[in-house]
Order: structure tokens, then C-alpha cells, then sequence
């Protein structure tokens, strides 16, 4: 049975656009290739860590969303793993509520800029 999944990493920063696109890619192959299905992908870029990982202050943030089985999750965290360009990594199963949330914000229900300007 597919369940619905978020994964957050965390690339490091000496990284070039082509590279780190390039590791996303490889990585949402791992998903694709065991038969996950991405509903929603986002970069949210360079930013700042709470804490030095591998002496590193900042790191390239990268949210998935899928929905998959077991297995694909296993071989998505193994490959994060062995990837040395990942410093950090994240996966939480989703629940209903967090699903109901994840589409609202998706739809840009949360966006406080867009509300302002609508206002305005």
C-alpha cells in the first residue's frame, strides 16, 4: 500500500547550480524508478544552518513530496545516505491533516504577501 511522504535534505554548499540540480534529479530517480509518485517538489535555496554540519554554516534546502511504497522509501534513504553531496536528511510519513495542509499551502493559501496585494 502507498503512503504519502515528505523528505527535506540538505546539499552542501560548494556546490554548483548544474551539480546540485543534478543530485536532486538523481535522487528523485531513485523514487521514480521504484514506482514513487512526486506530487510536489520545491528548492528553497541557500540558507543559513541552525548549526555547523561538517563545517559548514549554510546548505541547499530541497523539499519532496511523494507518495510511495516501502521499498522505494528504503532505496530513497539509502541513496541519501551513500551521497555525500547530502549533508542532512528528513522523511516523515504524512497524515491526513498534513496532507489537507500541504495542498492548501501548494495553493498559496498561507502566502502573506499575495494576501496583502490582493488587499491592497
Amino acid at each position: 500500500m502507498k503512503k504519502s511522504y515528505e523528505a527535506v535534505f540538505i546539499l552542501t554548499p560548494v556546490l554548483s547550480e548544474t551539480q546540485m540540480k543534478d543530485t536532486v534529479d538523481e535522487l528523485k530517480k531513485v523514487l521514480i524508478d521504484n514506482q514513487a509518485e512526486l506530487i510536489n517538489e520545491e528548492s528553497w535555496g541557500l540558507k543559513k544552518l541552525a548549526y555547523p554540519i561538517q563545517h559548514k554554516t549554510t546548505g541547499f534546502y530541497h523539499l519532496l513530496e511523494f507518495n510511495s511504497e516501502a521499498k522505494a522509501l528504503d532505496e530513497f534513504e539509502l541513496a541519501c545516505r551513500r551521497d555525500e553531496q547530502v549533508m542532512r536528511f528528513l522523511t516523515v510519513s504524512l497524515d491526513k491533516h498534513a496532507l489537507a495542509y500541504n495542498d492548501k499551502r501548494r495553493k498559496g493559501a498561507f502566502n502573506k504577501k499575495k494576501k496583502e496585494e490582493a488587499a491592497s
